[in-house]
């Protein structure tokens, strides 16, 4: 069982906007942690967003090319975790993964560092195609 569920992905032209969502699936709680990531082939996965909860208090943190374009955040009552994509370019083409730690196994600064070695459980993907 693929325990987060990515879907939203799509084709779009420069400038455009994509929602992603991701689902955690057979698991009841909430992660602390839990976050973006991008790859295309040939490259290495990169972290493009993430998201840590303690208590009521939420951070997030975003890779600087995504900065004041991409926006993470928590549906609280689903535990759905979002990406709104806007003004997307051609170089944000890539399979957009959806990872989260396992519960109480990270810090806000861990989590924060988008470090994909950090992150234990992962969906299979959905891709966005940015067109010029």
């Amino acid at each position: 069982q693929v325990p987060l569920v990515e879907s939203g992905g799509g084709s779009v032209q420069s400038g455009g906007s994509l929602r992603l969502s991701c689902v955690p699936s057979g698991y009841n709680g909430r992660y602390d942690c839990i976050g973006w990531f991008r790859q295309v082939p040939g490259k290495e996965r990169e972290g493009v967003a993430t998201f840590y909860r303690t208590g009521t208090t939420t951070y997030a943190s975003y890779a600087d090319y995504v900065q004041g374009r991409l926006t993470i955040s928590q549906d609280n009552g689903e535990n759905t975790l979002y990406l709104q994509m806007n003004s997307l370019k051609p170089e944000d083409t890539a399979m957009y993964y959806c990872a989260a730690t396992a519960p109480y196994s990270t810090n806000r600064d861990s989590c924060l560092s988008r470090q994909t070695n950090s992150f234990d459980y992962w969906g299979q993907g959905t891709q966005v195609t940015v067109s010029s």
